[in-house]
């Protein structure tokens, strides 16, 4: 008998223990990640629509570009400028605007050497004006009307720059000769930050407020070859 109860004693000892299946941690960790994703998704904001201003930034965009592509590059610093001043929300818009700036400045900068026609006036004026030299620029600007007078943005930015001079008074009727000989400029002028002082006259806020007229084919308004 002694014999028997050893040899079950034994059996019982070499059965091998195995544990029970785990298999509950993967469910529910399939589960926190699932609600954590319903969460994200339920808490997000819903899409609205463009920011307030985003599409003038855009449009206005698209005039610097357009001015780069007609080799105007005075005109189109001009513009992409007014860009990063008057949207300065729009960070994505100033990277491509800043590669386009980088595009004029290497037009402008060899012709401001020694400017001989009206054009050229005209960037050596910007790169004055950038450089806060606003005798310098006027002097460049009043020239280049005097060899063109109907080039408006050379007559838009003589109005910047006596803005800048605090040359109020003269400033005035320059911008509404500017917005008389290209309307487009009336966009740029209501939020232009250096004519902030010129928008405190009737006459110019009533040329601001106008509505542009139809698109026609304007001969004053052509660029001087």
């Amino acid at each position: 008998m002694a014999k028997q109860r050893r040899a079950r004693s034994r059996s019982v000892r070499s059965k091998p223990v195995v544990p029970p299946p785990t298999t509950a941690p993967r469910p529910a960790i399939v589960t926190a990640r699932l609600s954590g994703e319903s969460r994200a998704t339920t808490d997000r904001p819903a899409e609205k629509g463009p920011r307030p201003g985003y599409l003038e930034a855009v449009a206005l965009y698209e005039q610097g570009v357009a001015a780069i592509q007609a080799h105007d590059y005075s005109r189109g610093s001009s513009v992409l400028r007014s860009v990063l001043s008057r949207y300065p929300e729009e960070k994505e818009l100033h990277e491509r605007v800043r590669l386009y700036l980088n595009v004029c400045d290497r037009h402008m900068t060899p012709r401001a050497v020694s400017p001989s026609t009206p054009e050229e006036r005209v960037f050596a004026a910007t790169l004055a004006l950038n450089a806060g030299n606003y005798d310098e620029a006027l002097e460049h600007l009043r020239r280049a009307i005097s060899e063109a007078p109907d080039y408006d943005h050379a007559v838009y930015m003589l109005a910047s720059v006596l803005a800048l001079r605090d040359q109020i008074d003269e400033a005035v009727p320059v911008l509404l000769r500017a917005i008389e000989l290209n309307p487009e400029n009336r966009a740029m002028a209501r939020h232009d930050p250096d004519l902030e002082p010129l928008r405190q006259y009737d006459s110019v806020r009533a040329a601001l407020e106008a509505s542009n007229p139809a698109k026609v084919q304007r001969r004053n308004a052509q660029r001087p070859r």
